[in-house]
């Protein structure tokens, strides 16, 4: 089985990720937070130092692009092309409304017809020469089932299947369902079965047991895509192959690093403060008893008292047993 590390917008940039592949490796891809390209092709500074290729060294990191303008497409695709990235993600799965609104993400799934468009300009560019060449680009495409029927993915499928995509991410939920809704089994089971190109799954990846019924069902699949359940236990994908839950010495290594390389990287407490306390957000969950070292957490303006506050987490606190142990 393959894994895949799922973006996480304001956590999963290349501090977590440059981290989390040296002291957890096994992950096969992990996908940059989406990029909104302009019409230059020009990056943010955030968004370059996310996607400088000194900053994703030894593991294979796949930015993921966020627009329904195909040119616009082309041309940010060409630049990390250019940069020696060989494969680009096209988000179809964001369910922000503020996303959605501008039929992007998720949203772009609502005009099926203007999406069969815009992959058939993005594989001209593809098979064309120039400038603007994606000649060599693996183009993959992570979904939702559609915006508010799961039985939209019908038709989608069938756009898909017309183009040489290098792979297909399925999110079994539609626009509306956002992250609780329900998982449709039957359509992602339709998605594996009739798609052209190899088939991802994505969603609702926490546990052993969670595996152990997606494997069960889908015996043949052999590439998950997980987010959440990665940035609560960064070591599940390993614990999924039979490895044990880490201590909490490597644990707290993992929290050190990325916590020493923030505010290396950061101007000042507030944004180093941000991150982490997102950061704790998810691995928090992890801990048994730790609600009280979590709210000091969440509280902390100062670093020394973050510091203090998450050292008392770490002393005092175990790692659950039993939910988040493997298969």
């Amino acid at each position: 089985m393959e894994y895949y590390f799922a973006p996480m917008e304001g956590i999963t940039g290349y501090i977590h990720r440059n981290v989390h592949h040296s002291l957890f490796p096994g992950i096969s891809k992990y996908f940059t937070a989406f990029i909104a390209p302009g019409q230059k092709g020009k990056f943010s500074a955030r968004e370059k130092n996310d996607i400088l290729p000194a900053h994703n060294q030894d593991m294979y990191t796949v930015p993921q692009l966020l627009t329904n303008n195909a040119q616009d497409f082309i041309t940010t695709a060409a630049k990390l092309g250019e940069m020696g990235y060989r494969e680009i993600n096209l988000n179809l799965g964001c369910p922000s409304r503020t996303v959605v609104t501008k039929y992007r993400g998720s949203g772009f799934l609502a005009k099926p017809v203007a999406l069969d468009r815009f992959f058939e300009e993005v594989f001209a560019a593809c098979r064309e020469g120039g400038e603007s060449s994606l000649q060599g680009m693996g183009i993959s495409v992570k979904t939702r089932l559609g915006v508010e029927e799961p039985e939209e993915f019908f038709r989608l499928l069938d756009i898909y299947n017309k183009y040489p995509l290098k792979e297909l991410i399925i999110h079994p939920r539609t626009q509306q369902d956002f992250y609780s809704g329900t998982v449709h089994m039957d359509l992602f089971a339709y998605g594996a079965e009739n798609s052209r190109c190899p088939v991802c799954y994505n969603g609702d990846i926490r546990t052993g047991e969670d595996m152990r019924a997606l494997a069960s069902t889908f015996p043949d699949l052999d590439r998950v895509m997980i987010g959440r359940g990665l940035l609560v236990n960064p070591a599940l994908h390993q614990m999924l192959q039979g490895a044990e839950m880490p201590d909490k010495t490597v644990l707290r290594k993992f929290h050190d690093q990325i916590y020493a390389w923030y505010k290396e990287e950061m101007p000042g407490a507030k944004p180093v403060l941000f991150k982490m306390k997102e950061l704790w957000a998810y691995m928090g969950q992890l801990f048994e008893g730790a609600e009280k070292p979590l709210k000091k957490i969440r509280k902390a303006e100062k670093l020394a008292a973050y510091e203090e506050a998450a050292a008392w987490l770490f002393e005092s606190c175990e790692v659950k047993d039993g939910e988040y142990h493997a298969l």
